[in-house]
């Protein structure tokens, strides 16, 4: 087949960042509609200009399979190059058919943007002759793992911190990317003026900025509000003295997780202020405090915090432009605060937490502590149609998503799902020459009539840890759309436990040949020594996120090819992977429940 004719088939089916079903240059077709594989952001389907692949204005491409050999033999990169050229520095022109103004104004358009074709540009590729010969390039497997071990940290918690004995014993974490940069985020830190350890994941969209602000901030609002009225008062003297602070969180961090020392007396400040006022609030009596009401306000206070440094600004005009970075973009948030039995999972968004429990046959079943919310939680979305009028019924969810852009229905930031359309005007106009650049800021919803459509109040849930709760696993989304959850804790426990129970292959209406057979077999036989290449579950659950293939084993042919797209492709075929897995102590667990 020519390769003109390859160019005249396919379309795009996902309406994600495409709704009108654009043509787009090797764009796979996503069969879950609930993941953008379109170039270009993922949660807000909103017309941007990307430094993506380009589209053909004339020409239509062939469908996904029919590049993967191209791909694969590099000559897509070559086509293409010959195909078509762009002067624009970011690889993309103005489209001719649509005014500009239009596009601005008018999110049911696609802001994607086309090359033009060389004249006769297939006269090229008809004169160059192409291999045959498939060459395969692989990453060896210690590139491999080189790659898939990069961000991954462990930490083993002591039984014995000086006030209580731990449920813990340890946390494993890791961060595989798909975006250049990453916007995911984690955290974890061990209470100290308090009780507990508090981990979480974060997952941004349209940027890291404000999935990097609440990783650093949300911990200490969290602590902040478990603390005790004479705890808060003997703070709030020492920075009035200018004594030392007492610690209030001991963090756990990779290299790689870092803090904004620019913002970092703006956050303080802030921080403070919440503080003030939980200390007007509280009379001094002596009374346990709720977990689940001191995360909910801790939540709703930092989403609030983060929109009034916004609308404030700040006399510095880098912190100036990072505040409204922070605020028009957006993220979810995953935390649990553990202490002794007592867990609580406190969810905003689309990210989880499962519970891996092993029943007395030594088999392994998932307990969910979270929900996600978007369009696929019912309760969810009744929640979102009542508190607008009758008349947005139709308009606040269009295509699974919050005004047909958003894909969660809760989120930090995001102010242009909370403020008034007045507000952001005004904010945009009296904001730095970046922001009023910037196409995304000052686009407007569709049918944006009773803001706020999003709100950042979490979802907590409580569960009493026993014996046979073995652990936790805290991920953003990313691995959640590859991994089903029952085999997210069926691969953590077997990796645990060194114990692989040995289950009847099921091939899944496969046409398996004996030798085939006979490699599944082998592969299994070998898994056990496998296992031992990774020091780390997290990692362990990103190598078989990635590189599992239709049988449930790891192909290394197939994880070497995902680990080796570039940047441009791998946004395409997954989301960034974010893992935390806690591990539980069963022995001390046990004690607490004989205690009482």
């Amino acid at each position: 087949m020519s390769i003109s004719a390859l160019l005249s088939m396919g379309r795009c089916c996902c309406r994600c960042c495409c709704p009108r079903g654009l043509w787009m240059l090797s764009a796979p077709c996503c069969d879950d509609r609930r993941m953008c594989v379109c170039p270009g952001p993922r949660r807000i389907g909103i017309p941007v200009r990307s430094s993506s692949l380009p589209l053909f204005s004339d020409a239509m491409p062939a469908p996904t399979q029919l590049f993967f050999p191209l791909i694969r033999n590099c000559e897509l990169s070559r086509i293409y190059g010959t195909a078509c050229y762009c002067h624009h520095k970011h690889l993309c022109c103005s489209p001719s058919y649509v005014p500009q103004s239009r596009l601005r104004y008018a999110p049911h358009l696609a802001y994607a943007t086309f090359c033009r074709p060389k004249e006769n540009w297939w006269q090229y590729t008809q004169g160059r002759r192409y291999a045959s010969t498939p060459q395969k390039f692989y990453l060896t497997p210690p590139q491999v793992n080189s790659i898939l071990k990069a961000n991954e940290y462990s930490f083993k918690v002591p039984e014995f911190d000086g006030k209580n004995v731990s449920s813990i014993l340890g946390f494993d974490s890791n961060q595989l990317p798909a975006n250049a940069p990453i916007e995911d985020r984690r955290s974890a830190a061990t209470c100290l003026q308090t009780r507990g350890m508090l981990l979480g994941v974060f997952d941004g969209h349209a940027g890291c900025a404000c999935s990097q602000a609440v990783s650093e901030r949300l911990f200490y609002y969290i602590a902040v509000s478990l603390l005790p009225h004479e705890t808060l008062l003997e703070i709030e003297n020492a920075v009035e003295s200018g004594r030392a602070l007492l610690p209030i969180l001991q963090w756990h961090k990779h290299p790689n997780d870092y803090f904004s020392k620019e913002a970092s007396k703006l956050y303080f400040n802030s921080l403070r202020t919440y503080w003030q006022e939980l200390i007007d609030l509280n009379t001094g009596e002596s009374a346990d405090i709720d977990v689940k009401e001191a995360l909910i306000n801790a939540f709703k206070r930092l989403d609030n915090d983060i929109s009034l440094e916004a609308q404030v600004g700040d006399p510095n005009s880098f912190l100036n432009y990072l505040v409204l970075r922070v605020a028009f973009s957006g993220a979810t948030a995953c935390v649990a605060h553990v202490d002794g039995v007592d867990l609580h999972v406190a969810n905003t968004g689309d990210s989880r937490a499962m519970l891996g429990v092993q029943e007395e046959d030594g088999s392994w079943s998932a307990v969910t502590l979270s929900n996600d919310h978007n369009a696929q939680n019912e309760k969810e979305l009744e929640r979102l149609k009542l508190e607008h009028p009758k008349n947005e019924a139709k308009s606040v969810v269009k295509q699974d998503r919050l005004l047909g852009l958003l894909m969660p229905f809760r989120a930090f930031g995001d102010v242009k799902f909370k403020w008034s359309i007045d507000l952001q005007k005004r904010v945009i106009e009296s904001g730095p020459d970046q922001l009023n650049d910037n196409e995304y800021t000052k686009f407007i919803p569709p049918n944006y009539y009773t803001p706020p459509y999003l709100t950042a109040e979490p979802e907590v849930t409580y569960h009493r840890l026993r014996p046979q709760d073995k652990f936790l696993v805290l991920a953003t989304d990313g691995l959640w759309e590859t991994m089903h959850r029952q085999d997210v804790v069926r691969i953590v426990g077997e990796y645990l436990t060194g114990m692989h129970h040995q289950q009847p292959i099921a091939v899944g209406g496969y046409k398996v040949t004996l030798g085939q057979m006979h490699g599944l077999l082998t592969e299994r036989r070998a898994k056990m020594s496998s296992v031992f290449e990774d020091q780390n579950a997290a990692t362990h659950l990103i190598r078989h996120a990635v590189g599992n293939n239709e049988f449930g084993a790891v192909d290394h042919e197939r994880l070497s090819k995902m680990l080796s797209l570039p940047e441009e492709l791998a946004r395409m075929y997954r989301d960034d992977i974010t893992i935390i897995v806690v591990q539980f102590n069963s022995h001390v667990v046990g004690a607490y429940q004989n205690q009482e």
